[in-house]
């Protein structure tokens, strides 16, 4: 078959005849063998795609708690598992002491909150989850749990794909033990 340049118009940049012997004896001068070379583009390539696919940071609103509130809130979120309901932890943005993030979609945390609207007549429809009382409240796409009965107010929004929702209580209960004190325990 005769060795040939396109005519097409559409294509000005077609490869020339023997382009690719160039391009591999080029390659043999650098002292790279093609081997290498394409392990090397296809680790790079795996990178990129690896970057594509993961959910990035997702954004977590930041509260503003007294100073004391905050440093316990620092050591409560630092000492949250590496993982909640079998999904990972990943970054907030902003970056904060205060919050934490976990799958996609994203379960939130968020320590040092306000206590939420009806949480002053919930006492008596506070729940336990490994002794750790919760107040919880449905939203449009699951549900808000907050601590109840403790000195800081520490929240996991649970979006319904996770349902039961009140499973992932069951991951956080050791920090929040460990480091919000229990006050009045849950009628």
């Amino acid at each position: 078959m005769p060795n040939h340049q396109p005519t097409d118009p559409r294509r000005p940049h077609a490869p020339r005849p023997g382009a690719a012997r160039a391009g591999a004896a080029r390659l043999a001068r650098s002292g790279v063998s093609p081997a290498h070379a394409a392990r090397v583009v296809c680790a790079g390539l795996g990178l990129l795609l690896i970057a594509a696919c993961s959910p990035g940071a997702t954004p977590v609103p930041v509260p503003s708690p007294a100073p004391e509130v905050a440093a316990a809130c620092a050591d409560l979120v630092k000492a949250l598992p590496a993982k909640v309901l079998d999904a990972e932890r990943r970054e907030t943005s902003p970056k904060s002491p205060l919050t934490a993030a976990y799958g996609d979609p994203p379960i939130e945390m968020t320590c040092g909150v306000s206590p939420p609207a009806g949480m002053a007549e919930a006492q008596s429809q506070c729940f336990e989850v490994n002794g750790v009382g919760w107040f919880a409240k449905q939203v449009e796409n699951g549900f808000i749990f907050t601590t109840i009965g403790r000195t800081i107010y520490f929240e996991v929004a649970v979006p319904s794909k996770y349902s039961p929702e009140a499973n992932a209580l069951t991951d956080v209960s050791d920090a929040v033990h460990k480091f919000d004190k229990l006050v009045t325990p849950c009628t």
